[in-house]
């Protein structure tokens, strides 16, 4: 019996499902229900009840849950450990960041990077799920929020400025917003409450309480386009509202919030060339574009 078999088991015990375990695994889910059986059969014990509910853990199974957590957490030290042995600025990166800031911004990093530096292979994750880098889902991450996983050196690395935006043909047909009166007759577009209250929704609702939100939104991308084909106002990232043609920013009375990028990256892989290399030119190219990313 090996830990490559216990993990199979150990996922579904933690997710709860086949389907839950495959992605986290990376596989698919008759893979992970040929392990699992294959791994009954082997030590002759049910570890999970199949029903109509799906696959309830048995009690034995449950009680080695706590076991397969050390065995889990033992065997990702020993591969944070491989990875970070000193093979020289070649060998694989996987950045992780989300919506806009991953395709604008650190896509261009992660390009000019790879290059100059033709034997390290960076692979850019950009999407909405957060990557443990605990469990070397990826090597290093840029996100707005805080980091909650243990083992992890973080440090800010940008500021993002916003602002409101609209499209002329918007303004022509509601005139400017009165934003003494909380923008009343005004539509805005915003984040969906999921994302939860990012710096540019809770600015937006103090500078606009009164207008009528025709949208929230996942993603910036969506309230781009919706700003740009003049259905609403949109608090934007200046970088990508000032270079648009057809939106125009608007003046408020309330400054305009700034929101901070931060990287994070775990405590061993911190000082592997590739890692490092990596983390000294993306800090670089942040700070030379730093009066797009905030601009005054």
């Amino acid at each position: 019996m090996d830990w490559d078999d216990l993990k199979f088991a150990f996922a579904v015990a933690r997710h709860g499902s086949l389907s839950a375990a495959a992605r986290v695994l990376g596989t698919t889910q008759p893979t992970v229900s040929r392990r699992l059986d294959g791994l009954e059969r082997r030590i002759g014990v049910k570890l999970f009840e199949r029903g109509a509910s799906g696959l309830s853990p048995t009690p034995l199974c449950a009680a080695l849950v706590d076991g397969l957590q050390r065995m889990e957490d033992g065997a990702l030290a020993v591969e944070r450990r491989i990875a970070a042995r000193d093979t020289g600025l070649q060998g694989p990166i996987s950045v992780t960041s989300l919506d806009w800031l991953g395709d604008g911004v650190i896509a261009p990093i992660a390009a000019r990077f790879g290059a100059l530096h033709p034997l390290v292979a960076v692979e850019l994750l950009v999407e909405p799920r957060v990557f443990n880098l605990s469990r070397r889902e990826a090597d290093i991450a840029f996100r707005f929020g805080p980091f909650q996983q243990e083992d992890l050196v973080e440090r800010k690395v940008a500021e993002i400025g916003y602002g409101l935006y609209a499209a002329p043909a918007y303004l022509d047909r509601h005139g400017d917003p009165d934003f003494a009166a909380g923008c009343a007759g005004h539509a805005v577009v915003t984040m969906y409450e999921f994302a939860g209250r990012p710096v540019q929704s809770v600015w937006l609702q103090a500078t606009a309480p009164a207008a009528r939100v025709i949208l929230r939104s996942s993603g910036l991308g969506s309230q781009l386009a919706a700003a740009e084909t003049g259905a609403a106002m949109a608090a934007l990232p200046r970088l990508l509202g000032d270079g648009r043609a057809a939106l125009r920013r608007i003046d408020t009375p309330l400054p305009c919030p700034t929101q901070p990028v931060r990287m994070g990256v775990h405590a061993d892989l911190r000082d592997v060339p590739r890692i490092r290399a990596f983390i000294d030119f993306a800090v670089a190219m942040l700070k030379t574009r730093a009066a797009e990313l905030n601009p005054a």
